[in-house]
């Protein structure tokens, strides 16, 4: 019996030896002379050189992880659903039957479109969302932002949820000046003694278009130009315009605009991938891009346009690239690469 226990320890001491010490090692090795770069995170710094042992003072970012743009002059990677987290890489994986993923489709979509056809061919459709919303001309219903929360409780709810200013000031201000509204809420909830900002999202979203018709409630900053403090502040104000109601109201102006002929949009600008932190994005997503950022650079630089616009698409041209060298797959762009050309060539976003 002892030669077989003895037997035994043997093979997990080798087994440990080549598993845990031998094979990691070697592997280390190899990645650490022959392939640096990839082995220590495919690292960039501000200049688009690699890193072959980065630190935190010279490194961006990597080519392997997406990270946000919110600039006009760069371009955007896709949708994360981790909000760019490498710590909580995730996907959420929403039924197509899903109103959520409706949502969250269209709220990508109500800024960017345009339209294919007629009059307005090629103008964004964000300008006639806003006049249709300012309409609000449901007689004898609802207004639109009532009707938008009594039929997507959810969305309403986590329209609250993620905004902090909007969560502080239902619970606050809002809550000390309709005190009859959160009486009413709990009578109606009898299990919720201590209602937070978004259990109140519902009730909330009504009375605001109650008492502000055609408008939405969105955080803006505000600095003072006098005073004891000229530190910005954000506030709630009641607007009839902006990116909140193009994005919010986008799906239900294109339910009652459904002749409405509209551009395609490439699936990767408005969908997340399955990791949440796709570094790259298709050609065809950047060239979608291409308008915005040639011409606010354009802008920038007070420079031709058209000329502008040629010298990115040679980037994208140049950068783009296919697995197995062109053999499968569509040609991809990476997000971080190009945008760091882009500050090279042209330096800083003004």
């Amino acid at each position: 019996m002892w030669k077989h226990i003895t037997k035994s320890l043997w093979l997990i001491l080798f087994a440990v030896i080549i598993c845990c010490v031998i094979y990691p090692a070697v592997v280390w090795f190899i990645g650490q002379t022959l392939f640096p770069f990839q082995a220590n995170g495919s690292m960039v710094d501000s200049t688009g050189n690699h890193l072959s042992h980065p630190d935190d003072n010279t490194a961006v970012g990597s080519l392997l992880i997406a990270q946000p743009f919110t600039k006009d002059e760069y371009f955007q990677p896709r949708p994360s659903a981790c909000n760019y987290d490498a710590s909580a890489s995730s996907s959420q994986a929403w039924a197509a039957s899903n109103y959520q993923l409706r949502n969250r489709v269209a709220t990508q979509l109500g800024p960017i479109v345009t339209y294919k056809s007629g009059p307005k061919a090629g103008q964004l459709v964000a300008g006639d969302i806003e006049a249709w919303f300012q309409k609000d001309q449901f007689a004898g219903q609802p207004s639109i932002v009532a009707q938008w929360a009594d039929a997507h409780n959810e969305v309403a709810q986590a329209w609250v949820g993620g905004n902090t200013t909007l969560q502080s000031y239902i619970a606050g201000d809002w809550a000390r000046a309709h005190p009859a509204v959160i009486a009413q809420f709990k009578k109606d909830n009898p299990t919720i003694t201590q209602p937070q900002a978004s259990d109140l999202a519902i009730v909330f979203f009504e009375t605001f278009s109650k008492e502000n018709p055609g408008k939405f409630p969105s955080a803006e900053t505000k600095t003072p130009i006098s005073g004891p403090t000229t530190q910005p502040t954000t506030v709630i104000q009641a607007v009839n315009t902006g990116s909140d109601i193009q994005s919010n109201f986008f799906d239900m102006w294109r339910q009652d605009h459904a002749d409405a002929d509209l551009q395609d949009v490439p699936g990767d600008l408005v969908t997340t991938s399955g990791s949440g932190l796709d570094p790259q994005i298709t050609l065809q997503n950047a060239e979608y891009q291409l308008d915005r950022v040639s011409s606010k650079w354009a802008s920038d630089l007070k420079r031709d346009p058209a000329a502008v616009k040629a010298e990115i698409e040679q980037i994208l041209q140049s950068d783009a690239t296919a697995p197995f060298d062109g053999l499968a797959g569509e040609k991809m762009i990476n997000v971080l690469q190009v945008n760091l050309e882009l500050k090279n060539k042209y330096g800083l976003p003004s």
